[in-house]
Protein backbone atom coordinates (compact mmCIF):
# COMPACT_ATOMS: atom_id res chain seq x y z
CA UNK A 1 0.00 0.00 0.00
CA UNK A 2 1.55 3.56 -0.90
CA UNK A 3 1.92 5.93 1.70
CA UNK A 4 0.50 9.47 1.76
CA UNK A 5 4.04 10.56 1.11
CA UNK A 6 4.60 8.64 -1.70
CA UNK A 7 2.09 10.13 -3.48
CA UNK A 8 3.39 13.73 -3.40
CA UNK A 9 4.72 15.40 -5.56
CA UNK A 10 8.50 16.14 -5.84
CA UNK A 11 7.59 19.83 -5.22
CA UNK A 12 5.93 19.11 -1.85
CA UNK A 13 9.29 18.02 -0.64
CA UNK A 14 11.27 20.56 -2.36
CA UNK A 15 15.38 20.50 -1.75
CA UNK A 16 15.44 24.15 -1.11
CA UNK A 17 12.92 26.26 1.14
CA UNK A 18 12.36 29.93 1.68
CA UNK A 19 13.58 29.07 5.28
CA UNK A 20 17.19 27.47 3.79
CA UNK A 21 17.16 30.78 2.13
CA UNK A 22 16.89 33.38 4.97
CA UNK A 23 19.04 31.01 6.81
CA UNK A 24 21.95 31.19 4.28
CA UNK A 25 21.10 34.91 4.06
CA UNK A 26 21.58 35.39 7.72
CA UNK A 27 24.74 33.07 7.40
CA UNK A 28 26.58 34.81 4.73
CA UNK A 29 25.78 38.42 5.02
CA UNK A 30 28.28 40.25 6.97
CA UNK A 31 30.66 38.32 4.50
CA UNK A 32 28.69 39.67 1.12
CA UNK A 33 28.07 43.23 -0.75
CA UNK A 34 24.62 43.92 0.01
CA UNK A 35 24.19 45.08 -3.55
CA UNK A 36 21.64 47.94 -4.31
CA UNK A 37 18.99 47.23 -6.61
CA UNK A 38 18.54 50.73 -8.29
CA UNK A 39 16.23 51.71 -10.87
CA UNK A 40 16.71 52.47 -14.78
CA UNK A 41 14.62 55.35 -16.07
CA UNK A 42 16.33 55.00 -19.78
CA UNK A 43 16.35 51.59 -19.62
CA UNK A 44 12.39 51.94 -18.64
CA UNK A 45 11.71 54.10 -20.96
CA UNK A 46 13.70 51.88 -23.59
CA UNK A 47 11.86 48.93 -23.36
CA UNK A 48 8.54 50.13 -22.12
CA UNK A 49 8.85 48.09 -18.70
CA UNK A 50 9.23 49.09 -14.91
CA UNK A 51 13.04 48.42 -15.17
CA UNK A 52 15.10 47.69 -11.57
CA UNK A 53 19.03 46.46 -11.60
CA UNK A 54 20.75 44.39 -9.01
CA UNK A 55 24.30 45.17 -9.10
CA UNK A 56 25.73 41.49 -7.80
CA UNK A 57 28.56 42.77 -10.70
CA UNK A 58 30.15 45.30 -7.55
CA UNK A 59 30.48 42.33 -5.35
CA UNK A 60 34.05 41.48 -4.47
CA UNK A 61 34.43 38.50 -6.74
CA UNK A 62 32.21 41.04 -9.16
CA UNK A 63 29.96 38.29 -9.32
CA UNK A 64 27.08 36.58 -7.67
CA UNK A 65 28.25 32.97 -7.63
CA UNK A 66 30.39 33.76 -4.50
CA UNK A 67 26.84 33.77 -2.21
CA UNK A 68 26.05 30.04 -2.88
CA UNK A 69 30.26 28.85 -2.55
CA UNK A 70 30.17 30.96 1.05
CA UNK A 71 27.16 29.15 2.44
CA UNK A 72 28.36 25.87 1.46
CA UNK A 73 31.61 26.81 2.41
CA UNK A 74 30.34 27.75 6.13
CA UNK A 75 27.93 24.63 6.41
CA UNK A 76 31.27 22.41 6.27
CA UNK A 77 32.49 20.47 9.19
CA UNK A 78 35.81 20.73 10.62
CA UNK A 79 36.97 17.67 9.45
CA UNK A 80 35.57 18.98 5.70
CA UNK A 81 36.92 21.85 6.02
CA UNK A 82 40.50 20.59 6.75
CA UNK A 83 40.18 18.56 3.74
CA UNK A 84 39.54 20.78 1.46
CA UNK A 85 36.96 21.73 -0.86
CA UNK A 86 36.91 21.13 -4.95
CA UNK A 87 35.42 22.20 -7.82
CA UNK A 88 35.52 22.43 -11.80
CA UNK A 89 35.39 25.60 -13.16
CA UNK A 90 36.07 28.33 -15.43
CA UNK A 91 34.84 31.15 -14.25
CA UNK A 92 32.86 32.59 -11.30
CA UNK A 93 32.02 30.15 -9.24
CA UNK A 94 36.60 28.71 -9.06
CA UNK A 95 37.05 32.98 -8.00
CA UNK A 96 34.01 32.80 -5.07
CA UNK A 97 35.31 29.14 -3.64
CA UNK A 98 38.98 30.52 -3.75
CA UNK A 99 38.26 33.92 -2.42
CA UNK A 100 35.76 32.54 0.48
CA UNK A 101 38.23 29.80 0.92
CA UNK A 102 41.11 32.26 1.33
CA UNK A 103 39.31 34.09 3.94
CA UNK A 104 38.30 31.27 5.82
CA UNK A 105 41.46 29.13 5.76
CA UNK A 106 39.89 26.34 3.35
CA UNK A 107 42.27 24.75 0.87
CA UNK A 108 40.67 25.29 -2.62
CA UNK A 109 41.57 23.36 -5.46
CA UNK A 110 39.93 24.29 -8.72
CA UNK A 111 40.16 22.29 -12.57
CA UNK A 112 40.15 24.49 -15.53
CA UNK A 113 39.72 23.49 -18.83
CA UNK A 114 42.97 23.96 -20.75
CA UNK A 115 41.40 26.57 -22.83
CA UNK A 116 40.68 28.86 -20.19
CA UNK A 117 41.77 32.21 -20.66
CA UNK A 118 44.96 33.06 -18.67
CA UNK A 119 43.20 36.38 -16.39
CA UNK A 120 40.80 33.73 -14.60
CA UNK A 121 43.86 31.57 -14.58
CA UNK A 122 45.74 34.27 -12.62
CA UNK A 123 42.25 36.01 -10.61
CA UNK A 124 41.94 32.30 -9.45
CA UNK A 125 45.22 31.63 -8.45
CA UNK A 126 45.58 35.26 -7.09
CA UNK A 127 42.67 34.40 -4.04
CA UNK A 128 44.85 31.45 -3.11
CA UNK A 129 43.71 28.61 -4.93
CA UNK A 130 45.48 25.71 -6.42
CA UNK A 131 44.71 25.20 -10.21
CA UNK A 132 44.77 22.31 -12.34
CA UNK A 133 44.66 22.99 -15.81
CA UNK A 134 42.86 19.65 -17.39
CA UNK A 135 40.81 18.95 -20.71
CA UNK A 136 39.56 20.81 -23.50
CA UNK A 137 35.72 20.83 -22.12
CA UNK A 138 33.99 21.34 -19.55
CA UNK A 139 33.43 17.88 -19.29
CA UNK A 140 36.39 16.83 -18.74
CA UNK A 141 37.56 18.75 -16.22
CA UNK A 142 34.71 18.09 -14.08
CA UNK A 143 35.32 14.51 -14.42
CA UNK A 144 39.15 15.48 -13.80
CA UNK A 145 37.96 17.04 -10.32
CA UNK A 146 35.78 14.24 -9.41
CA UNK A 147 38.38 11.89 -9.60
CA UNK A 148 40.69 14.66 -7.62
CA UNK A 149 38.20 14.45 -4.90
CA UNK A 150 38.55 10.36 -4.60
CA UNK A 151 41.94 10.40 -4.45
CA UNK A 152 42.55 13.45 -2.18
CA UNK A 153 40.01 13.16 -0.03
CA UNK A 154 38.32 16.44 -0.68
CA UNK A 155 34.75 17.73 -0.75
CA UNK A 156 33.65 18.38 -4.45
CA UNK A 157 31.63 21.62 -4.38
CA UNK A 158 29.16 21.56 -8.00
CA UNK A 159 28.70 25.19 -9.53
CA UNK A 160 24.42 24.73 -9.34
CA UNK A 161 23.29 21.26 -8.85
CA UNK A 162 23.69 21.65 -4.96
CA UNK A 163 21.16 22.73 -2.01
CA UNK A 164 23.15 25.03 -0.44
CA UNK A 165 24.42 26.64 -3.77
CA UNK A 166 20.61 27.31 -4.44
CA UNK A 167 19.93 28.79 -1.02
CA UNK A 168 22.68 31.37 -1.25
CA UNK A 169 22.24 31.98 -4.54
CA UNK A 170 18.59 32.74 -3.74
CA UNK A 171 19.57 35.62 -1.30
CA UNK A 172 19.86 37.81 -4.28
CA UNK A 173 15.79 37.52 -4.74
CA UNK A 174 15.73 37.75 -1.08
CA UNK A 175 17.18 41.55 -0.92
CA UNK A 176 15.74 42.19 -4.10
CA UNK A 177 12.19 42.06 -2.91
CA UNK A 178 12.91 43.60 0.60
CA UNK A 179 14.38 46.30 -1.41
CA UNK A 180 11.68 46.82 -3.96
CA UNK A 181 8.58 45.31 -2.75
CA UNK A 182 6.67 46.36 -6.29
CA UNK A 183 8.98 44.39 -8.24
CA UNK A 184 6.19 41.59 -10.12
CA UNK A 185 8.59 39.94 -12.43
CA UNK A 186 12.16 38.70 -12.09
CA UNK A 187 14.06 38.17 -15.35
CA UNK A 188 16.88 35.28 -13.92
CA UNK A 189 20.03 34.19 -16.47
CA UNK A 190 19.88 30.12 -16.72
CA UNK A 191 22.49 28.42 -17.47
CA UNK A 192 22.70 25.24 -14.96
CA UNK A 193 20.04 26.70 -13.12
CA UNK A 194 21.74 27.52 -9.61
CA UNK A 195 20.28 31.31 -9.88
CA UNK A 196 16.94 30.63 -11.02
CA UNK A 197 16.07 28.04 -8.85
CA UNK A 198 17.25 29.93 -5.61
CA UNK A 199 15.89 33.13 -6.73
CA UNK A 200 12.40 31.43 -8.03
CA UNK A 201 11.73 29.18 -4.19
CA UNK A 202 12.19 32.67 -2.20
CA UNK A 203 9.82 34.99 -4.82
CA UNK A 204 7.03 32.18 -5.05
CA UNK A 205 7.45 32.41 -1.52
CA UNK A 206 6.95 35.40 -0.44
CA UNK A 207 4.98 36.58 -3.55
CA UNK A 208 3.29 33.52 -5.37
CA UNK A 209 1.89 35.76 -7.56
CA UNK A 210 5.07 36.83 -8.54
CA UNK A 211 6.28 36.16 -12.72
CA UNK A 212 9.83 34.32 -12.60
CA UNK A 213 10.87 34.00 -16.62
CA UNK A 214 14.31 32.24 -17.41
CA UNK A 215 16.35 33.61 -20.02
CA UNK A 216 19.17 31.42 -21.94
CA UNK A 217 21.12 32.20 -24.99
CA UNK A 218 19.73 30.59 -28.03
CA UNK A 219 23.31 29.08 -28.64
CA UNK A 220 22.65 26.89 -25.21
CA UNK A 221 19.51 26.44 -24.65
CA UNK A 222 19.31 23.18 -22.54
CA UNK A 223 17.29 24.19 -19.74
CA UNK A 224 14.59 25.01 -22.42
CA UNK A 225 14.92 22.29 -24.64
CA UNK A 226 14.26 19.99 -21.73
CA UNK A 227 11.33 21.60 -20.26
CA UNK A 228 9.97 21.64 -23.60
CA UNK A 229 10.54 18.21 -25.14
CA UNK A 230 13.22 19.34 -27.55
CA UNK A 231 16.15 17.82 -29.04
CA UNK A 232 18.42 21.31 -29.81
CA UNK A 233 21.79 21.13 -29.82
CA UNK A 234 23.77 23.28 -27.28
CA UNK A 235 27.20 24.82 -28.56
CA UNK A 236 29.15 27.10 -30.70
CA UNK A 237 30.75 30.48 -28.99
CA UNK A 238 28.64 32.31 -26.94
CA UNK A 239 29.20 36.46 -25.56
CA UNK A 240 27.06 34.51 -22.23
CA UNK A 241 29.77 32.17 -21.58
CA UNK A 242 28.55 32.27 -18.13
CA UNK A 243 25.45 30.50 -19.13
CA UNK A 244 26.77 28.27 -21.63
CA UNK A 245 25.93 24.70 -20.17
CA UNK A 246 25.12 21.86 -22.09
CA UNK A 247 23.29 19.55 -19.23
CA UNK A 248 20.80 21.07 -16.73
CA UNK A 249 21.34 19.92 -12.74
CA UNK A 250 18.88 17.11 -11.36
CA UNK A 251 17.75 19.81 -8.78
CA UNK A 252 17.64 22.56 -10.40
CA UNK A 253 15.89 20.95 -13.29
CA UNK A 254 13.18 20.08 -10.96
CA UNK A 255 12.97 23.59 -9.34
CA UNK A 256 12.57 25.62 -12.72
CA UNK A 257 9.61 22.81 -13.68
CA UNK A 258 7.66 23.46 -10.86
CA UNK A 259 8.20 27.28 -10.11
CA UNK A 260 9.63 29.08 -13.67
CA UNK A 261 6.64 30.53 -15.35
CA UNK A 262 8.53 30.70 -18.53
CA UNK A 263 11.99 30.37 -19.95
CA UNK A 264 13.11 33.04 -23.09
CA UNK A 265 15.71 32.74 -25.63
CA UNK A 266 18.10 35.56 -26.69
CA UNK A 267 20.17 36.15 -29.61
CA UNK A 268 24.00 36.87 -29.68
CA UNK A 269 22.70 40.31 -31.31
CA UNK A 270 20.55 40.69 -28.45
CA UNK A 271 23.49 39.99 -25.74
CA UNK A 272 25.38 42.35 -27.53
CA UNK A 273 23.29 45.16 -27.71
CA UNK A 274 22.35 44.80 -23.79
CA UNK A 275 25.90 44.52 -22.71
CA UNK A 276 26.42 47.76 -24.40
CA UNK A 277 23.60 49.71 -23.29
CA UNK A 278 24.12 48.72 -19.57
CA UNK A 279 27.90 50.47 -20.28
CA UNK A 280 26.30 53.22 -21.96
CA UNK A 281 23.43 53.80 -19.78
CA UNK A 282 24.25 52.72 -16.44
CA UNK A 283 28.07 53.30 -17.09
CA UNK A 284 28.51 49.54 -15.57
CA UNK A 285 30.35 46.57 -17.19
CA UNK A 286 28.93 43.42 -16.70
CA UNK A 287 29.65 40.13 -18.85
CA UNK A 288 27.59 38.32 -21.40
CA UNK A 289 25.61 36.49 -18.58
CA UNK A 290 25.06 39.50 -16.96
CA UNK A 291 23.60 41.10 -19.92
CA UNK A 292 20.82 38.39 -20.20
CA UNK A 293 18.25 39.89 -18.60
CA UNK A 294 18.11 42.85 -20.26
CA UNK A 295 18.64 41.00 -23.64
CA UNK A 296 15.06 39.25 -22.98
CA UNK A 297 14.04 43.04 -22.69
CA UNK A 298 15.04 43.98 -25.66
CA UNK A 299 14.34 40.30 -28.03
CA UNK A 300 11.07 39.88 -26.33
CA UNK A 301 9.25 43.35 -25.40
CA UNK A 302 5.41 41.90 -25.58
CA UNK A 303 6.21 39.50 -23.09
CA UNK A 304 7.65 42.33 -20.46
CA UNK A 305 5.56 45.69 -21.53
CA UNK A 306 4.04 47.44 -18.41
CA UNK A 307 5.86 45.07 -15.68
CA UNK A 308 7.91 45.98 -12.96
CA UNK A 309 11.13 43.86 -13.65
CA UNK A 310 13.53 42.82 -11.56
CA UNK A 311 17.07 42.17 -13.45
CA UNK A 312 20.03 40.71 -11.93
CA UNK A 313 23.72 41.94 -13.17
CA UNK A 314 24.92 38.63 -12.54
CA UNK A 315 28.52 39.68 -12.92
CA UNK A 316 31.14 41.85 -14.70
CA UNK A 317 34.10 39.50 -15.28
CA UNK A 318 35.08 39.92 -19.08
CA UNK A 319 37.61 39.98 -21.48
CA UNK A 320 38.44 43.78 -21.94
CA UNK A 321 39.40 42.75 -25.76
CA UNK A 322 35.97 41.33 -25.74
CA UNK A 323 34.52 44.19 -24.33
CA UNK A 324 35.91 46.58 -26.80
CA UNK A 325 34.63 44.42 -29.47
CA UNK A 326 31.17 44.44 -28.50
CA UNK A 327 31.25 48.09 -28.34
CA UNK A 328 32.42 48.74 -31.50
CA UNK A 329 30.46 46.35 -33.46
CA UNK A 330 27.22 48.02 -31.68
CA UNK A 331 28.59 51.29 -32.75
CA UNK A 332 29.02 49.59 -36.23
CA UNK A 333 25.36 48.73 -35.93
CA UNK A 334 24.04 52.00 -34.84
CA UNK A 335 25.89 53.45 -38.12
CA UNK A 336 28.01 55.56 -35.85
CA UNK A 337 31.02 53.63 -37.35
CA UNK A 338 30.88 52.10 -40.78
CA UNK A 339 33.34 50.55 -43.26
CA UNK A 340 32.59 51.56 -46.71
CA UNK A 341 33.83 49.93 -50.20
CA UNK A 342 34.56 52.22 -53.02
CA UNK A 343 35.26 51.37 -56.55
CA UNK A 344 38.11 53.97 -58.15
CA UNK A 345 40.50 54.38 -61.22
CA UNK A 346 43.71 53.62 -60.16
CA UNK A 347 44.71 57.30 -61.35
CA UNK A 348 46.60 60.08 -59.49
CA UNK A 349 44.21 62.49 -57.18
CA UNK A 350 41.88 59.75 -56.89
CA UNK A 351 41.49 59.19 -53.42
CA UNK A 352 41.95 62.78 -52.55
CA UNK A 353 38.89 63.72 -54.58
CA UNK A 354 36.81 60.86 -52.22
CA UNK A 355 38.30 61.96 -49.32
CA UNK A 356 37.13 65.66 -50.00
CA UNK A 357 33.71 64.20 -50.08
CA UNK A 358 34.17 62.52 -46.50
CA UNK A 359 35.66 66.70 -45.70
CA UNK A 360 32.45 67.87 -47.01
CA UNK A 361 30.03 65.28 -45.25
CA UNK A 362 31.91 66.40 -42.11
CA UNK A 363 33.15 62.57 -41.57
CA UNK A 364 35.80 61.56 -39.89
CA UNK A 365 38.09 58.75 -41.20
CA UNK A 366 39.83 56.26 -39.24
CA UNK A 367 41.60 53.90 -41.55
CA UNK A 368 42.02 53.46 -45.32
CA UNK A 369 42.44 49.89 -47.14
CA UNK A 370 43.36 49.75 -50.91
CA UNK A 371 43.30 46.79 -53.13
CA UNK A 372 44.89 46.62 -56.11
CA UNK A 373 46.10 43.25 -56.78
CA UNK A 374 43.50 40.92 -55.34
CA UNK A 375 40.28 42.45 -56.87
CA UNK A 376 37.99 41.31 -59.86
CA UNK A 377 38.52 44.55 -61.33
CA UNK A 378 40.39 45.59 -64.42
CA UNK A 379 43.75 46.02 -64.14
CA UNK A 380 43.50 49.93 -64.06
CA UNK A 381 40.77 49.70 -61.39
CA UNK A 382 41.21 49.32 -57.41
CA UNK A 383 38.96 48.50 -54.14
CA UNK A 384 39.40 51.08 -51.34
CA UNK A 385 37.79 50.44 -47.99
CA UNK A 386 37.22 53.29 -45.84
CA UNK A 387 36.58 53.40 -42.27
CA UNK A 388 34.77 56.36 -40.80
CA UNK A 389 33.12 57.44 -37.98
CA UNK A 390 29.39 59.39 -38.51
CA UNK A 391 27.34 60.94 -36.02
CA UNK A 392 23.94 58.50 -35.95
CA UNK A 393 22.73 56.12 -39.21
CA UNK A 394 21.02 59.69 -40.58
CA UNK A 395 24.47 61.14 -40.99
CA UNK A 396 25.70 57.86 -42.95
CA UNK A 397 22.93 57.61 -45.13
CA UNK A 398 23.88 61.06 -46.03
CA UNK A 399 27.88 60.20 -46.90
CA UNK A 400 26.34 57.10 -48.94
CA UNK A 401 24.02 59.44 -50.94
CA UNK A 402 27.27 62.11 -51.47
CA UNK A 403 29.22 59.82 -52.88
CA UNK A 404 26.80 58.35 -55.16
CA UNK A 405 26.00 61.43 -56.47
CA UNK A 406 29.94 62.18 -57.36
CA UNK A 407 29.73 59.16 -59.35
CA UNK A 408 31.42 56.61 -56.95
CA UNK A 409 30.51 52.95 -56.70
CA UNK A 410 30.04 52.53 -53.07
CA UNK A 411 28.96 49.59 -50.83
CA UNK A 412 28.50 48.56 -46.88
CA UNK A 413 30.34 46.24 -45.31
CA UNK A 414 27.91 44.51 -42.67
CA UNK A 415 28.50 42.69 -40.14
CA UNK A 416 26.96 39.49 -39.22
Amino acid sequence: MATAEATLRPQDHPAVTVADIRMAHERIAPSIVRTPTLHSITLSKLTGANVWLKFENLQFTAAYKERGALNKLLQLTDEEKARGVIAASAGNHAQGLAYHGARLGIPVTIVMPKPTPTVKVQQTEGHGAEVIMFGERFDDAQAHAYEVAAERGLVFVHPFDDPAIIAGQGTVALEMLEDVPQIDTLAIPIGGGGLISGCATAAKAIRPDLDVVGVQAELYPSMFAKRNGLDLPSEGDTLAEGIAVKFPGRITFDIVQALADDIVLVSERDLEKALSLLLQIEKTVVEGAGAAGLAALLAHPERFAGKNIGLVLTGGNIDTRLLANVLLRDLARSGRLARLRIRLQDRPGALFNVARVFDQQQVNIIEIYHQRVFTTLPAKGLITDIECETRDAGHLDRLVAALAAEGYEVSRVELA
